[in-house]
């Protein structure tokens, strides 16, 4: 599994969001994207996480970002989780993790001490131009948005 570093072009993608409509990364070209990758919807983590998201998503577009989130579950899934939780953003559906797996997102990780195979909690910023601004992975949950905040000189 490779994963991806500054500079580099991001892996084009196209998935469904909770409505089932098309998304591609071609859609925010011309705009900074931050696209962040976790587990499993409606989970204590992702959902913690999500609404650290949704709470801060007017001042990330503020400085000119959009958001989205990336998980292996289902439309209808992300549909439930997206308004239990008021979420505004797109939440998209890579169920065949081929996105997951082009982005160093999916593999082995270690859980509770055990190596696993799974989706790794990451979070990556495309510039306005296609190219890698930031590759994060292995992020905590709690307190990521912050550091992902920090690391972009945006003050929440």
């Amino acid at each position: 599994m490779s994963r991806l570093e500054t500079g580099q072009t991001a892996p084009a993608w196209t998935l469904h969001d909770a409505e089932g409509t098309e998304v591609s990364l071609s859609s925010f070209a011309g705009r900074k994207l931050i696209i962040y990758v976790y587990p499993a919807a409606m989970t204590p983590g992702c959902t913690t996480e999500a609404c650290d998201f949704r709470d801060n998503e007017a001042i990330f577009a503020k400085h000119g970002y959009a958001v989205v989130g990336v998980s292996p579950d289902a439309p209808a899934k992300l549909a439930t989780f997206a308004e239990q939780e008021a979420l505004s953003f797109p939440l998209l559906s890579d169920e065949s993790k081929s996105m997951l797996e082009d982005y160093g997102a999916y593999g082995e990780k270690k859980l509770y001490g055990k190596t696993v195979v799974g989706v790794i909690r990451s979070t990556f910023v495309v510039d306005e131009g296609g190219k890698i601004e930031l590759a994060r992975y292995n992020v905590k949950a709690t307190g990521h948005v912050a550091s992902l905040a920090k690391a972009l000189g945006i003050d929440l």
